[in-house]
């Protein structure tokens, strides 16, 4: 199902994750049960762009799953105690993370560069959003966005084309339908120059760093040079972000990077983590790698290597039957063609040095783009201005709900 985001933030996850705690006639338990008896597994969820259901059980419980599956997708009962438990999860789940400083790096991140676009919050909601909810706002969120002409079946295993549009048709026949109105898909420019925000955590012993920049959108043409380009800057394979920061210099254990693509917007960010007295040095020297990235052309060579990852790992990706559907809804999801990854192999293959050389210097912009450190800013306060103008937030002040990023008491005491 697309899902589209919601006064509440944190809504679209509930929804999901209450799907398979009950419907109109069936409990939590019997939906367990049933799972269990057909060997199968059951997964729901939420994120940016969609909402998802998977079950998987042995082939001879097949209409067992379509019965299922289109009772929890349907007919969700949301009771008022699932959803209090549910909501008490969420929110034990939010305080959590509140002291695990890579959540806050990436949040953080995401909602500086995402400001003012659906993309800007939490993908599981804020505290006081999550608090709010009740029962018939979950109710109107599914009503609204689950619907027939909104949603993907995918079937995949032992079945025949015939035999499984005979159980949709089954299962899913009723399903009352509706319009859905079209996503709003207004330009984005991003920041006009770099932006340093700083959560000040007085007890961490080493900063979280993420600096990145606006990305492209996952039906975008740009996507197999930018893919190639990211391998070479901080992809699973040999990168340079390594290279430099780890076998080099040893400020970090670990330092990759990421091309983020959303069905209207992206992101491509680099990530790593180093000791408080050398935050601003491991900064700047990621820095200079994106630099080098955007200022000069690569080797055929690095060209090759990240070639041989990208066609290689392909094969992974459909190794099982979840992972089959997954990706034929990744292409309907973002209106990609159905011979996509049949052609994946040679797109990739037919990229030039020039062409990713292009892409890095259309997307890569070191001077506009956002860096976020999570650690002690008093290890470090000194020379972080080196880096441009800097906001400090208290992590005590952080508010993920608010565009300033701050309790609105907070951000009052500083004016």
């Amino acid at each position: 199902m697309s899902s589209r985001p919601s006064p509440l933030r944190g809504t679209a996850q509930l929804v999901a994750s209450l799907l398979n705690q009950g419907t109109g006639r069936r409990s939590a338990g019997d939906v367990a049960e049933a799972v269990d008896g057909a060997g199968g597994t059951l997964d729901t969820g939420a994120e940016w762009d969609s909402s998802f259901a998977a079950l998987s059980v042995l082939g001879d419980h097949a209409e067992l799953a379509f019965d299922l599956l289109a009772d929890m997708v349907i007919h969700p009962a949301f009771a008022q105690a699932e959803v209090e438990r549910k909501r008490k999860q969420t929110l034990a789940a939010l305080e959590v993370a509140r002291d695990d400083p890579a959540y806050i790096a990436d949040t953080t991140f995401r909602s500086v560069l995402f400001s003012g676009t659906s993309y800007g919050h939490p993908e599981d909601g804020t505290r006081d959003a999550v608090a709010r909810l009740r029962a018939q706002d979950l109710r109107n969120f599914h009503s609204r966005y689950y619907l027939p002409s909104n949603s993907v079946l995918a079937v995949v295993g032992d079945v025949t084309a015939e035999a499984g549009l005979d159980q949709a048709r089954k299962y899913f026949g009723g399903w009352e339908d509706r319009p859905v109105s079209p996503s709003p898909t207004a330009s984005f420019p991003g920041p006009a120059s770099r932006e340093v925000v700083v959560i000040d955590k007085p007890d961490a012993v080493q900063t979280e760093i993420r600096i990145g920049s606006l990305g492209v959108s996952r039906d975008s043409p740009e996507f197999y040079a930018l893919s190639a380009a990211n391998q070479i800057l901080g992809g699973p394979a040999e990168n340079r972000l390594f290279k430099s920061l780890r076998s080099r210099e040893g400020l970090t254990y670990g330092a990759s990077s990421e091309l983020i693509c959303h069905q209207h917007l992206g992101s491509w960010v680099a990530k790593t983590f180093t000791r408080t007295p050398e935050t601003v040095k491991t900064v700047q020297m990621a820095l200079d790698q994106i630099k080098r990235l955007h200022n000069h052309s690569i080797t055929q060579d690095e060209l090759d290597r990240a070639k041989g990852y990208l066609i290689g790992h392909l094969a992974l990706e459909f190794e099982t039957s979840e992972g089959i559907a997954t990706q034929f809804l990744d292409l309907l999801l973002h209106n990609l063609p159905l011979d996509y990854w049949n052609r994946f192999p040679e797109r990739i293959d037919a990229l030039t040095p020039e062409d990713v050389w292009a892409a890095a210097r259309q997307y890569l912009h070191p001077d506009r783009s956002v860096v976020v450190l999570v650690g002690d800013a008093a290890g470090f306060k000194k020379d972080v201005r080196k880096l441009g103008p800097t906001r400090v937030i208290p992590l005590e002040s952080l508010d993920f709900a608010s565009a300033s990023l701050e309790h609105a008491q907070s951000a009052a005491g500083k004016h």
